[in-house]
């Protein structure tokens, strides 16, 4: 009988930078590379009202229907003056197979480092079946042309979660 190879993950860690960033303060500095081959920057989105959603996992059934939701809408979002952009620490290759693979017209950026997923607080102790991980906690983040936190939904419910943010990005 042969064993199965162990599923890697990242020791379970306590982050110093676990607390999600408030609404009403700048948003963490990042820059990351893109799924289009681009590097993305919070200097380089200024004027513009920015989406970021955090999720575990390319090709994952809740990652999946996530991304299909704010890709659905991604042109009210762009009237909205708003751009939006999943972020995973899935790599870039992963990204552009999960984006053809479902025609995603959604920005993916790739944190393999997970530097972005701590400064934004995302990265967290998670449990399954009485297994401690650390990973992803799906949230998103709306921040105004400024840079500046004005709404987040921690721990989102993938139903409705896109036009939810659609329609506080539209209010904004």
């Amino acid at each position: 009988m042969t064993k199965a190879p162990a599923r890697k993950t990242t020791p379970a860690k306590p982050s110093a930078a676990s607390a999600l960033p408030p609404e009403g303060k700048k948003a963490p500095a990042f820059s990351l590379p893109a799924d289009d081959g681009s590097t993305v920057s919070l200097k380089s989105l200024a004027g513009k009202k920015v989406v970021l959603f955090f999720y575990p996992k390319d090709d994952t059934p809740g990652c999946t229907t996530e991304s299909i939701a704010f890709s659905a809408i991604k042109k009210k979002f762009e009237a909205a003056n708003t751009l939006v952009f999943g972020i995973s620490r899935d790599s870039i290759e992963k990204h552009c197979k999960f984006r053809d693979k479902h025609d995603l017209t959604v920005r993916l950026l790739s944190d393999e480092e997970g530097k972005m997923l701590e400064a934004y607080g995302v990265w967290a102790e998670k449990s399954l079946y009485g297994r401690k991980f650390m990973g992803i906690n799906r949230t998103t983040f709306l921040l105004d042309e400024k840079g500046v936190v004005r709404k987040v939904w921690p721990k989102v419910k993938v139903n409705g979660h896109a036009e939810e943010v659609l329609e506080a990005a539209q209010a904004l």
